[in-house]
């Protein structure tokens, strides 16, 4: 069996060369050692158990391109020889006793063969069992290259068929490895060796696994490039291993040091800001009300206020056209509620309002109306965070996104979508204002009936996962008050402070909010 096809990508894996294709049509990843087609392997592979005799001989010979001395092959009994009328190079595999178990040979064309059987990691057989430090890399030629820069007395050992099947042949040689003190793993400087290494290391008893960072691509490089030292020196200052989200107290000075952090933006209503303390990147804040209490006109009056600011905002409307919400928030910039009369305003009013909100070029939104599924919203919110660097989303709303959804189905898919929310906002540090309705077999809120947390539609999750949570009041068939809007905060993770902040006058007459004077707290000042 030969190869017709070399350096192929590897959809498995993820190696954008490691791939090969046999004549028979059978693949084999030499990163991940995936295998299809052509019976057991889709590698040249001996299948029965070679005699001394049917080895690939050769000598240890120094190899001048990769840096390495002859020293150096001649203690792994890595050997340059000839096969099949090829130059090689051969990486004899052998038992604890010293005894050749298998053989991988390389070709000059980066094909290659195998012989016999790769046991266990390459070059364990070298080192005694236990010590201070091992450390593991993903390929010979950098476990030579490693052994070398340490003048070849520290124990250094390899898998056999790169990071991507690393896992494997880790878990197999765990008992060794565990008997020292440390292991550091350097693999390449790539996603697959990243992932591989952290993949074995998660295999190791907890607080022995260390993973080596790299200013080049692996070992090798850092010795064809003088920088031997170096490579030691990353070895030495591997840094532990811990899963992800595991942080050591030793390593929070930057992130508490960063003033950007924790900064604070006032709401445009002074009662809101005493209790909550101004809005922050990374809080993600859920205004909730009845059915047509005035949640939209309240998130557009904070959005015009942040692009006042010279902030830039992602504004997603789910139940209104994206003309809707432009002309909203132009109409709240000229006290005007422009689309209940458009044909009444100019173009020489129009322009101005128009270039001095939606159109500064810190406004961004998504042409959609109506239901969506959550995962294609994530996604969506997440490019105007991370494509336009929008630091505040606003989401209009949440129960848009299951509806037409009943009973346990509903509740779930909020969980999750809440769940996907919240982890957004702890990845990019944004600041989301999220619009959530309330149940509907709750009577009275339409009549200014009090909000509270267990109003909250679907689950306790919109509850639980919010830093804020802001209640609006109003009482639509009053004769005598049906402009005029309670904000209570109702959660508050950050102060604590919650209860009736603001009441808020609707103008008829500029389509606005206007805050009433109030102290927040004083429920003497309860028009219902």
């Amino acid at each position: 069996m030969a190869f017709t096809a070399t350096h192929q990508p590897c959809d498995k894996c993820g190696s954008s060369d490691a791939l090969s294709t046999n004549d028979d049509g059978s693949t084999h990843c030499f990163s991940c050692d995936d295998h299809v087609g052509g019976g057991d392997r889709g590698v040249n592979k001996q299948t029965t158990t070679p005699t001394p005799r049917d080895y690939v001989q050769g000598e240890p010979e120094a190899i001048a391109r990769r840096g390495l001395t002859e020293d150096t092959c001649r203690k792994w009994g890595y050997w340059l020889g000839n096969h099949n009328g090829q130059p090689c190079q051969i990486a004899n595999y052998k038992t604890r006793d010293g005894k050749t178990c298998g053989q991988k040979i390389r070709y000059a064309n980066k094909q290659f063969a195998i012989k016999g059987e790769l046991i266990g990691l390459y070059g364990q057989h070298l080192w005694r069992d236990g010590g201070r430090r091992v450390v593991v890399t993903e390929g010979e030629i950098d476990a030579l290259s490693t052994s070398q820069a340490m003048d070849n007395k520290w124990p250094v050992v390899s898998v056999p068929n790169g990071a991507g099947a690393a896992k494997k042949f880790v878990a197999q040689a765990i008992d060794w490895l565990d008997r020292y003190e440390q292991v550091v793993f350097c693999f390449d400087m790539d996603d697959v060796g990243r992932k591989g290494a952290a993949e074995c290391a998660a295999l190791l008893t907890p607080g022995k696994a260390y993973i080596a960072e790299l200013p080049l691509k692996d070992p090798n490089d850092m010795l064809v490039a003088g920088r031997a030292k170096e490579l030691v020196g990353c070895l030495f200052d591997a840094r532990e291993y811990r899963p992800d989200g595991i942080v050591n107290g030793q390593e929070l000075w930057d992130v508490i040091a960063d003033k950007e952090h924790s900064k604070s933006i006032p709401y445009p209503y002074s009662g809101l800001n005493e209790l909550t303390l101004g809005m922050r990147q990374g809080e993600l804040v859920t205004v909730c009300a009845g059915s047509g209490i005035g949640k939209s006109l309240f998130c557009r009056e904070i959005a015009h206020h942040i692009l006042g600011l010279d902030e830039k905002v992602g504004y997603i409307a789910l139940e209104e056209s994206v003309r809707r919400t432009a002309l909203g928030i132009m109409g709240i910039h000229i006290n005007k509620p422009i689309h209940l009369e458009e044909d009444d305003t100019s173009e020489e009013v129009l322009r101005p309002a128009f270039e001095e909100t939606v159109g500064n070029g810190n406004f961004y939104t998504y042409d959609h109306f109506g239901s969506m599924d959550s995962d294609n919203l994530l996604s969506k919110i997440k490019y105007l965070i991370k494509g336009y660097d929008c630091k505040w989303i606003f989401l209009d709303h949440l129960s848009i996104v299951v509806s037409g959804i009943q009973g346990d189905d509903e509740r779930r898919l909020i969980d999750n979508t809440m769940t996907k929310l919240r982890s957004l906002v702890e990845e990019t540090g944004c600041g989301m204002v999220l619009v959530s309705h309330l149940k509907r077999v709750d009577s009275g809120h339409e009549e200014g009936g009090r909000v509270s947390l267990h109003h909250l539609r679907g689950s306790q999750a919109i509850a639980q996962l919010s830093d804020i949570v802001i209640g609006l009041e109003r009482n639509q068939q009053s004769e005598t008050v049906s402009n005029e809007t309670r904000v209570r905060v109702l959660k508050n993770r950050f102060s604590g402070q919650t209860g009736h902040c603001d009441t808020l006058h609707y103008d008829n007459g500029t389509g606005r909010y206007s805050p009433d004077v109030f102290k927040p707290n004083d429920e003497t000042n309860n028009p219902f």
